[in-house]
């Protein structure tokens, strides 16, 4: 499907028939719609990888019907790299999480349900390994005591393991922390209600995020000592600090149930989103939804209230965040209904939003706004920023393919804003002569890579690669990359570690 320019907006009582408001110079175009035997119904952020390709899941369709993994390059190529199969009593979808690429360069993620775990009827979830050609190699299969149902995906920690959560298991049966070695050593470093009360929270269903303090911070979806949820952080050895619980004003209006990851701004403090709550007149324990911010040491400010407007024109169930390189949050709306042989609210199928760091918010699209929801409906993740500058998503469904049904399989998306290019390293810290890897577009003629004004020897692997090596004497600040044609500088700042 090709470019849709975004000329108008979509408010009110209305078929969603017309695109939705718009900056000047800005471009929705549907890249891939799903027609389940390469995957249905993707729920998951996808992940730009080293090669430039995006990687993401699905939570059906594939050859059992579970679930795939799949890859897309930038101008709409995919890949099913693997359908996930069955290795208990799965009657139902795997529900893959998003994926994370590691230092190693395979793939790792987690699945809701499936493995060998004989405590769950449907099993009680893996993590598995992928490699970038399709092979996939299952690291630990949860069991309840160590854990059940990891919904968040992964993060991989300076020490080189991966940590995540389980919406439930563990100890106490309401979910747990742990970390896994990339060859499949599982610790649990934490399970959830074990203070009295549950005012440590409850059912982790986002996954965590290392902070440049090198601590971990995440939400749960449930408990707290208002008993909606709470932002928390835990260290490496298992130490957990509550910094946040939700609920804690008159009617919810600082939000409940958050169900997305959170992210470290440039400003060192973290943004993220609630499912429910907020001032709309809705009222408590509903709504749609909140953006939010917190500092390190659990200041906490509501930035934004979702469905505060007539109409519910600027979207509700928030799917997350992430800060571009303009500075401002880029989200999607998850919606409430599939459209199928009626019409209704625009935001009624989601949307792409702006929200400034201060929450002054701008509906950028609203799905469904070509006929028979070929562009896709109800975005269930967030956006990831490419390097090109361009943003990338799924939605749930949707698309061109009916093979799902009239509410379509789902599809992936770019939306661009006129942002421009930039390079990503991986990881984000490291010390005095380790060698980083260097993300980006177009990356030819390379004549000097700098980390904080200090030259650095480096390696041109491919045109969306760099190898380079952290020089001695480096600070913290960041890195740069001089081309042919242009100077690119690095989306967050690289942390030298001591």
């Amino acid at each position: 499907m090709g470019a849709v320019r975004i000329a108008n907006t979509c408010f009110g009582l209305v078929l969603c028939a017309a695109v939705a408001a718009a900056l000047p110079a800005q471009t929705f175009t549907t890249l891939q719609s799903f027609d389940n035997t390469d995957g249905a119904s993707p729920y998951a952020t996808l992940v730009q990888a080293a090669n430039g390709t995006f990687y993401g899941t699905t939570q059906w369709g594939g050859v059992d019907g579970i679930g795939t993994v799949f890859g897309i390059t930038p101008g709409g190529s995919l890949t099913a790299l693997d359908s996930l199969v069955c290795y208990y009593l799965c009657g139902a979808g795997i529900g893959a999480a998003a994926l994370v690429q590691a230092t190693n360069g395979d793939f790792y993620g987690t699945t809701q349900w499936g493995g060998t775990g004989s405590r769950c009827l449907y099993g009680c979830g893996t993590i598995f390994k992928i490699t970038p050609g399709g092979t996939l190699t299952t690291l630990h299969s949860f069991n309840v005591g160590d854990g059940n149902g990891p919904i968040g995906g992964l993060v991989q920690g300076t020490d080189g393991d991966l940590y995540g959560t389980t919406s439930s298991g563990g100890a106490y049966g309401l979910g747990t922390v742990f970390k896994i070695s990339p060859t499949g050593t599982l610790t649990t470093l934490y399970s959830f209600c074990s203070q009295s009360g549950c005012i440590d929270g409850a059912a982790p269903i986002a996954g965590l995020i290392q902070a440049s303090d090198g601590d971990f911070y995440g939400t749960n979806g449930a408990d707290g000592a208002h008993g909606s949820g709470t932002i928390f952080k835990i260290t490496a050895r298992g130490k957990l600090t509550t910094l946040y619980s939700f609920c804690a004003q008159a009617e919810c209006a600082d939000g409940s149930y958050p169900a997305s990851r959170l992210v470290q701004a440039a400003d060192g403090d973290f943004y993220g989103t609630t499912l429910q709550g907020g001032t709309n007149p809705g009222g408590a324990p509903f709504g749609g939804g909140t953006a939010f911010k917190i500092t390190p040491g659990g200041a906490f400010t509501t930035l934004y209230s979702f469905c505060s407007r007539k109409g519910c024109a600027d979207g509700q169930y928030p799917s997350g965040i992430s800060q571009a390189t303009d500075g401002n949050f880029y989200g999607t709306t998850a919606g409430t209904t599939y459209k199928t042989t009626y019409g209704g609210d625009a935001n009624e199928y989601g949307t792409i939003f702006k929200l400034s760091p201060g929450g002054t918010l701008t509906t950028l699209y609203n799905f469904c706004a070509q006929a028979a929801c070929t562009d896709g409906q109800l975005p269930g993740a967030g956006l990831v920023q490419s390097t090109s500058g361009d943003f990338y998503g799924t939605t749930a469904g949707g698309g061109t393919n009916t093979t799902c049904g009239t509410q379509g399989c789902g599809t992936v998306f770019r939306l661009s804003v006129g942002l421009g290019p930039f390079v990503e390293t991986q990881p984000t810290s490291g010390k005095a002569g380790m060698p980083i890897k260097i993300l980006g577009t177009d990356l030819t003629g390379v004549s000097g890579v700098s980390f904080n004004g200090t030259p650095a020897a480096f390696t041109v692997l491919s045109p969306s690669l760099v190898k380079a090596t952290v020089p001695s004497g480096a600070t913290s600040g960041t890195v740069q990359v001089v081309t042919s044609h242009r100077t690119l500088s690095s989306n967050t700042a690289f942390r030298v570690a001591p």
